[in-house]
């Protein structure tokens, strides 16, 4: 898709642009939040024991844990 300089549309072009957009958002499905947030919640708590958010990284398989100390003398 190639990259459209706002700037240099007419105010034709950019009412245009605006309608194309409201069309496009006219036809999504809306939902109540209320159902989404349980929805997110439910899927959140079916993976939680997968999740290394959740469950964290056990210690020797954790990448970033540093291998060895320093000692400052």
């Amino acid at each position: 898709m190639p990259v459209i300089n706002v700037e240099d549309l007419t105010e034709k072009d950019k009412a245009q642009m605006e309608v194309s957009q409201l069309r496009n958002e006219v036809k999504l499905e809306r939902w109540l939040t209320s159902k989404c947030c349980e929805e997110i919640k439910d899927y959140i708590q079916a993976g939680v024991e997968e999740d290394i958010l959740v469950k964290g990284i056990p210690e020797e398989k954790n990448p970033f844990k540093e291998k060895g100390g320093c000692v400052v003398c």
